[in-house]
């Protein structure tokens, strides 16, 4: 019975971040970041994409796929940075 309670718990912080995550995502990206990072790390479906599909669905270079990523995750993670360290 504990490990099921621990099992459940442990879901339902997992969906928390989840939300969390999506909720900073919407607040601090710009569309064009948002949608390079669900498109990269398959948040919509599932399904992932390299950085040259990503560049062709957009019409624009890989290497502009991988700077707009790169910002983007940088700022996400300075978002979701602990309050005590910022």
């Amino acid at each position: 019975m504990g490990n099921e309670s621990e099992s459940v718990i442990e879901e339902v912080e997992l969906k928390m971040q989840v939300k969390r995550l999506y909720n900073k995502m919407r607040a601090v990206l710009k569309r064009r970041e948002k949608t390079v990072l669900e498109l990269r790390y398959g948040l919509l479906n599932g399904s992932s994409k390299t950085q040259r599909e990503i560049a062709k669905m957009l019409g624009i270079s890989r290497s502009y796929v991988s700077r707009i990523e790169k910002k983007a995750i940088k700022k996400l993670s300075k978002e979701l940075k602990p309050e005590s360290c910022q």
